[in-house]
């Protein structure tokens, strides 16, 4: 369900000046799992990730992302594949806003398009002395495909330790309109909890994640997730 592509992919952008960007680029990720929000999106099983992505120096850009996924017995689907374009403003030298919308979509049961839906979301960013500091929201109309509203709202903050070496630590909090056509755990909402490691060495960027939820499920139980990635400028 993805939406680390939206994490991944565009979340950076809150630090960057646009001009910044290169105008197109594209990031392989290799990861020990595929979670969103907390919750496995591989059965707790490695991930091999990539998108492509292209970014223009008026702030607009656009792209796409892919990753295997597992859904469990009885259920073939085995990829996500999701669209994504917004627009990043730098409202002066401290704050910045990231608005856009995405679509993702699924492949590999008969049924896997049924799961296909829209989302727009909203980020701003703030950066100071102290570190970078995010409020993000997500919201779609048609979650999974249920006609159902759905909300994530997540804050986060990045602290660089020592020159190259950064902390972040997020909390997000995932609502269903109506728990009747999608639950999580029986309830129309929870909590997640992350904190991670980054670092870069030698061109590749690495991030060591210990993550929590607070729903008794097998999937989104507490857990330590390590990813690798590159990423290649054109």
């Amino acid at each position: 369900m993805n939406k680390t592509i939206i994490a991944a992919a565009t979340t950076c952008l809150l630090t960057l000046p646009a001009g910044a960007m290169a105008a197109v680029s594209s990031t392989v990720n290799l990861a020990s799992d595929y979670t969103f929000n907390g919750v496995s999106q591989t059965g707790n099983d490695p991930a091999l990730q990539a998108s492509l992505d292209y970014a223009a120096d008026s702030g607009f850009y656009a792209g796409t992302w892919a990753s295997n996924v597992d859904f469990g017995t009885g259920e073939d689907t085995n990829i996500e594949w999701d669209v994504y374009a917004g627009q990043y403003f730098q409202l002066n030298d401290k704050f910045g806003l990231d608005t856009g919308i995405a679509y993702y979509t699924y492949h590999g049961d008969d049924a896997s398009s049924t799961y296909n839906y829209p989302e727009a979301y909203a980020k701003l960013g703030y950066s100071s002395s102290m570190g970078d500091s995010e409020v993000n929201f997500w919201y779609s109309w048609d979650y999974f495909g249920l006609e159902v509203s759905h909300y994530i709202a997540m804050v986060a903050h990045t602290v660089e330790v020592v020159p190259g070496h950064n902390i972040k630590v997020t909390f997000d909090r995932s609502t269903s309109a109506d728990e009747n056509k999608w639950a999580w755990d029986g309830k129309d909402a929870y909590n997640h909890y992350r904190v991670e490691y980054m670092t870069s060495w030698q061109g590749f960027d690495f991030n060591l994640a210990a993550e929590n939820t607070d729903m008794d499920i097998d999937s989104a139980d507490a857990r330590v997730v390590f990813s690798v990635s590159r990423t290649f400028s054109f």
